[in-house]
């Protein structure tokens, strides 16, 4: 079975436990559950496979907790940053599933033990909480011990019947793609409350090319809002056959979101010790300031959303926005992700940020932050592209790039908005490697294309009140059928002719019955 037929295979079982599971609680809440068991398995095999490091002759899961050592387990800790005992692993757990009365007690108190295992360790940061959203005596599964046990016994047995394939064979990013399937899709019928945190894989690739574009290795790669850490999976299959010396970094505020981002780390298999995703509102209270700056920025941070702006007086003097010399709206946060990605980037990288359309051509004080962004020199480009990309929402986002190394005072305008530059799909259009490659290709050579792309002078921008939207620079292919206005006026000669005939022969008519 080739891969790509093994990975649909299985995203369709996964959606089938799903919907069969989760009978009269909402799918949205129950997707932790789903997640949850797809992480508990992922990690128990992955722990397994370090332990027996390969041998044929170790078999962890039969073998008895008492006899780990704490040698054994210190070392483990340090590697993996948690240890899981073999009466612990997701195999021996999900075996019994079914005849446990304790089943729901019995997983929190292993999830509990995995998180404390990291407890004085490096990693503790990394593992602590990562389980808190898969609550096991939740009301939601069930009112009774039998009705909860019932839901995660059928959750567990179902996880335990996928078949990821063989580790060695490469296919462990398999999990990962599952885990992002099952978010899209319950993204895709959760409406707004569940896509604002997701970005589809597809606009996530293009975002990270953007970001990296001609770099052959990055320091480190930060979201400054990570949500479930998609745009930075999305870096890292980028970045595959190149260099991330020192790995992978976001905020997120939100703590579920924050949990699944974590979750998502370790499912793509990147190690504790090369992430660091932080939880806490990015504006008010940043991390990360010691780490900049970074060579590569990604981010779709929310659109528009209140803030707390000049209600805080001391937010004016925070080296992120003070070279602006105005804070973005309180009621439009937009340009203060904008100006907080600009100053954690590298003089050598790039920002690429999804934005929602309007702040590149309202008034005020998003007016004057354009002014210093153009007079600086750091806009690099501003891409239009199509509409109903994301889920939950219809919006034609537009897409910045911010660069502090351009050689020209020029803006690049890029209209990718056209039915040449997406595909259209059952719920929501979406971009094929194809349109992909046509933006990068627009991107890196920076060519004037009639009707799609226009690099448009610094000072022009100013003398256009520094309006970035694109429609203002590239002008919309007319598609409306051409008239040719002698021969239009030709046949109404002809017809006017035709139709005087007409009424003399109608009157003629008339008088003779009159007669």
């Amino acid at each position: 079975m080739t891969s790509i037929a093994q990975r649909q295979e299985l995203q369709a079982k996964i959606w089938k436990i799903a919907n069969d599971v989760r009978g009269s609680v909402d799918g949205w809440d129950f997707k932790q559950f789903v997640l949850g068991t797809l992480f508990y398995r992922f990690i128990s095999e992955n722990f397994t496979n370090y332990i027996e490091g390969g041998d044929e002759n170790v078999n962890y899961p039969n073998y008895p907790d008492k006899h780990i050592t704490p040698e054994i387990k210190d070392d483990a800790i340090k590697t993996k940053g948690y240890f899981i005992y073999p009466s612990q692993l997701f195999v021996n757990v999900a075996k019994t599933a079914n005849t446990n009365p304790n089943l729901n007690t019995d997983l929190k108190a292993i999830f509990d033990a995995i998180e404390s295992s990291a407890n004085g360790y490096p990693s503790e940061p990394d593992i602590k909480g990562l389980f808190a959203d898969f609550d096991t005596t939740s009301t939601r599964l069930g009112n009774t011990v039998e009705a909860k046990n019932s839901r995660l016994a059928s959750v567990l047995k179902g996880v335990e019947e996928l078949n990821f394939g063989n580790f060695e064979d490469n296919q462990i990013d398999l999990f990962g793609d599952a885990y992002e399937f099952l978010i899209s899709n319950y993204a895709a019928n959760a409406g707004k409350s569940g896509g604002e945190f997701f970005t589809p894989q597809h606009v996530s690739k293009l975002i990270a090319q953007l970001a990296m574009h001609k770099q052959d290795k990055v320091n480190k790669i930060y979201d400054p809002a990570a949500g479930s850490g998609s745009l930075l999976l999305q870096a890292k299959k980028h970045f595959d056959n190149h260099v991330i010396e020192e790995g992978f970094y976001g905020q997120e505020v939100n703590h579920t979101t924050y949990n699944l981002a974590r979750m998502n780390m370790f499912l793509h298999n990147i190690n504790y010790d090369k992430f660091n995703i932080a939880l806490g509102d990015t504006l008010r209270n940043p991390h990360y300031g010691d780490e900049k700056p970074f060579d590569a920025i990604v981010s779709n941070p929310p659109y528009s959303i209140k803030w707390i702006g000049d209600d805080d007086p001391t937010l004016i003097n925070d080296d992120r926005f003070a070279p602006a010399g105005v804070l973005a709206p309180k009621s439009k946060a937009d340009f203060a992700f904008v100006l907080h990605a600009l100053s954690y980037l590298s003089s050598k990288g790039r920002a690429a940020i999804v934005c929602f359309p309007g702040i590149f051509y309202r008034g005020g004080a998003e007016q004057k932050i354009r002014k210093y962004l153009v007079d600086n020199n750091l806009v690099e480009t501003i891409i239009a592209v199509a509409p109903n990309l994301f889920y939950g929402t219809s919006i034609a986002v537009t897409l910045l790039v911010l660069s502090k190394h351009k050689t020209e005072n020029k803006v690049q305008f890029i209209d990718a908005s056209g039915e040449n530059f997406f595909k259209k799909a059952t719920n929501n259009n979406m971009l094929t490697d194809e349109h992909i490659d046509k933006i990068m290709e627009l991107f890196d050579s920076k060519l004037d294309v009639e009707h799609v792309a226009r690099s448009i002078e610094n000072r022009k921008i100013a003398e256009n009140d520094y309006n970035l939207s694109v429609s203002s620079y590239v002008e919309a292919k007319d598609n409306r059928e051409q008239v040719d206005i002698k021969q239009l006026n030709a046949e109404i000669a002809k017809t006017v002719e035709k139709i005087n005939a007409l009424r003399i022969s109608i009157d003629e008519i008339i008088k003779e019955i009159e007669a």
